[in-house]
């Protein structure tokens, strides 16, 4: 497929998309950095529904579990677990205080690649889904295994195995947050070396920037706020990481508490979202097949050390030399 100037790859790619699944794809937050994503669409007219690989204790929620492991999420649910970890509820509610903004919204448990598949089979025959944004807040989904930092690889990669194996006609990944992942080990250098091996076979789709005159960014924003309001001491790292860098802040800026005490390298690359064709990242993670078909994450965690254990030569770290 050839693209234009005036245009962005990505939305070229999905133009003819009807029903969009947006789903989060490395447990927490991620769900929100979808977000701008979700409005522009739906403005488009697109049908669109979200969904989450959550770090929320589901089972100790009042959601109701509609197929193994999957929940639908309600703006009334509660979190009984005594954590006040449920940003997929906050985001529904506030989404409901929105004029106009009914969704619906799905969780996954924290679950291995097969059963998550299983999941995404689920909600796409459900909502006859013919399109699937993964979206990923930081740039760990980049790695494909041989680097010598992977930062926390588990929920993106076995979210991205089991969107590859869903059958879902049109499947993108988007990571939005760059350099978030520093304080993970993640090596920004490898990062650019990855995107430009995917260019080489058609799997970058380009980049675009959020910024803060953008009504996507602005809602974006508030719902973040909100969250923040109601997950004090629990608030996204990363989003707040984005959200700061979108108003324009540079450097070592905190915005909340949880970051006191570090150094934060807050920066206008944060605000892009990297877009790919998930198909052709999947194809170059080293050790895809070792995990494609694990229960859990502890089985995804012995298969990938297996794998590590069998690298002679990492990639090793290195500071991008500019």
């Amino acid at each position: 497929m050839s693209f234009t100037m005036n245009q962005l790859p990505i939305f070229q790619q999905i133009e003819h998309s009807q029903n969009i699944l947006i789903a989060g794809a490395g447990g927490g937050f991620d769900i929100f950095c979808g977000l701008p994503l979700y409005f522009n669409l739906i403005n488009q007219g697109k049908s669109v529904t979200l969904a989450n690989f959550s770090f929320t204790w589901l089972s100790e929620t009042t959601a109701p579990m509609i197929y193994p492991y999957c929940y639908e999420i309600r703006s009334s649910d509660m979190d009984l677990s005594g954590r006040n970890y449920f940003p997929e509820k906050y985001l529904k509610l506030w989404l409901g205080l929105q004029k106009g903004q009914q969704v619906d919204i799905y969780a996954f448990d924290r679950i291995g690649a097969k059963p998550l598949k299983d999941a995404y089979k689920y909600l796409i025959k459900k909502h006859e889904i013919d399109t699937i944004l993964l979206v990923d807040g930081g740039t760990d989904s980049l790695m494909f295994g041989d680097e010598s930092g992977l930062g926390t690889p588990q929920e993106d990669v076995c979210s991205m195995a089991a969107v590859y194996r869903s059958g879902v006609k049109n499947q993108f990944l988007l990571s939005i947050g760059f350099g978030v992942d520093h304080y993970h080990g993640v090596s920004h250098f490898r990062f650019l070396e990855n995107v430009a091996t995917l260019s080489k076979n058609g799997g970058y789709l380009g980049a675009f920037t959020l910024t803060s005159q953008m009504e996507e960014a602005q809602k974006y924003i508030k719902a973040v706020e909100y969250a923040n309001s109601q997950m004090r001491g629990m608030e996204s790292i990363v989003s707040n990481s984005i959200i700061s860098a979108i108003e324009g802040n540079y450097g070592n800026y905190h915005r909340i508490n949880r970051t006191n005490g570090s150094s934060l390298w807050i920066n206008p690359l944060m605000c892009m979202y990297w877009c790919f064709d998930l198909k052709k990242v999947v194809q170059e993670i080293k050790y895809y097949e070792l995990i494609k078909d694990v229960d859990t994450i502890g089985e995804f965690n012995g298969r990938l050390a297996k794998y590590r254990a069998s690298v002679e030569n990492y990639r090793k770290n290195k500071q991008i030399p500019i």
